[in-house]
């Protein structure tokens, strides 16, 4: 891997868990809120946020995109293409 190659993927994962940490500080800020109104501990957990579902989607995909469709299952897509396409010559 190239050294500005490695520069991007580092700072793909900073942000990343930038945003896992947001987002674990704001789960855990509403269902504080949600404690304080209901008393309830296992419903203010569960009670769902749109805010927060959108948010853990987006955050899921970004991980599927960052750890499991990675530069290396690209390039190794790619040689297999290649692979595919390429003609032996005959002389």
């Amino acid at each position: 891997m190239k050294y500005n190659q490695a520069y991007e993927r580092v700072q793909q994962l900073k942000k990343f868990y930038r945003n896992l940490v947001w987002f674990g500080i704001v789960t855990v800020i509403i269902a504080a809120r949600n404690y304080d109104r209901t008393g309830d501990f296992e419903r203010s957990i569960f009670s769902g946020s749109f805010i927060l579902t959108i948010w853990g989607i987006i955050l899921a995909v970004k991980a599927v995109k960052l750890f499991v469709l990675n530069n290396e299952w690209e390039n190794k897509i790619l040689e297999d293409e290649l692979k595919k396409t390429k003609k032996p010559i005959h002389f």
